[in-house]
């Protein structure tokens, strides 16, 4: 599949540019949902197969765009979960910034204040980009563990997890995808635990994502959550059985297989086309974001260097500007997320001609009505 093939699944409106927060359903999500949703409201008699054929499907797929083993994947219904299950699963320091999205601190402290076998400890940051060095300078002794955001939420800078890697040694690492799996090709076998969910870049819909995780991983991780489908046993009664081994035991209890499929059909095609593809055309969307604003002269907060950025820009008018930008947006049909004083846009690879020509009226009329 060519990369304008795949663009073709892009069906949202125009004016478009809040895949950070999250992604309208591709075409080919959607035409598996709905198949599924049409098998389950007939329920013909021999149709059920399909739905105990998602698992290993959704499974698989999230396999090849990662490397890691099928049978090292479990299937979570967001990001969230599959936090949950690696802190609360941890023992010992685990090194994080806390101004990483709240997903990863929350998951964090409450393990701490749950099981006080986990202890938090807080990374000093250049303004929440978590880099290589100052993890290395920051490492301390019971340290066993270092969770990340691949690309950071409101700063949108992509996280160097192989420099990580390097100065981390054996210690595990849990990488938060969520932003960037499915436009950035990362390194992902340098983590021990990714994490992500579908309903941003892949635009799966919500209820979708996985958790992989590494042999050192899964020997080290306790599944403190595990359900009775993460047994060996079919159905486990009368008794208690120990958790399976591998990625299952972090499971909870049987998975929707329509949100499986859906997530399995947008990975199959982000595997057709090639992540590697899509980050080119999400890079040079991104770059004539840059570029509009640049025109502007609308500061852009976000890294300019395309080895430190992924879908994210953020851009940051004059304090007492902010609500004029917001509103120009809104009048001009420009759907982005506003907070903290910063406008975060976020382009894909179907971010269309239409939808910056949006953008550039939106800011034509800033211009106007901004005073400085």
């Amino acid at each position: 599949m060519g990369i304008d093939a795949f663009v073709d699944g892009f069906r949202e409106e125009p004016g478009y540019l809040d895949f950070g927060r999250f992604g309208p359903l591709s075409r080919v999500a959607a035409e598996e949902s709905n198949a599924l949703t049409h098998v389950l409201e007939r329920a013909r008699h021999g149709s059920s197969s399909v739905f105990l054929e998602q698992d290993a499907r959704v499974r698989e797929a999230a396999a090849v765009l990662t490397g890691f083993p099928a049978d090292q994947i479990v299937f979570t219904p967001n990001t969230s979960t599959g936090l949950m299950h690696a802190m609360f699963g941890l023992t010992g320091g685990v090194l994080l910034s806390a101004d990483e999205f709240p997903s990863v601190t929350i998951a964090a402290v409450r393990a701490q204040e749950a099981l006080n076998v986990v202890q938090p400890v807080w990374l000093e940051t250049d303004h929440g980009k978590v880099t290589p060095g100052q993890i290395r300078d920051q490492l301390e002794h019971g340290v066993g563990a270092v969770a990340v955001s691949l690309v950071d939420s409101r700063t949108g800078y992509l996280c160097d997890i192989e420099g990580i890697r390097q100065v981390i040694g054996d210690r595990l690492l849990i990488v938060d995808a969520i932003q960037g799996f499915g436009v950035v090709d990362a390194p992902w076998q340098v983590a021990d635990v990714v994490v992500t969910g579908g309903q941003k870049w892949c635009r799966s819909g919500w209820g979708t994502g996985f958790m992989a995780m590494s042999d050192r991983a899964i020997e080290r991780l306790t599944p403190v959550f595990s359900g009775f489908s993460a047994t060996e046993e079919a159905e486990p009664w009368g008794f208690v059985p120990p958790p399976a081994p591998g990625a299952k035991a972090f499971r909870v209890s049987n998975p929707d297989p329509i949100a499986q499929a859906r997530f399995a059909a947008a990975m199959e095609e982000l595997a057709e086309v090639g992540v590697e593809t899509v980050n080119a055309a999400v890079a040079s969307n991104v770059s004539r974001v840059i570029d509009l604003a640049d025109e502007f002269a609308i500061a852009v907060a976000s890294s300019r260097n395309e080895q430190e950025r992924a879908g994210i820009v953020v851009i940051e008018p004059p304090a007492d500007q902010l609500s004029v930008l917001t509103a120009s947006l809104h009048n001009h049909g420009v759907t982005a997320s506003t907070r903290l004083g910063q406008v975060r846009l976020s382009a894909h690879a179907g971010t269309d001609a239409e939808t910056l020509d949006m953008l550039r009226s939106a800011f034509v009329s800033f211009g106007s009505a901004a005073t400085y």
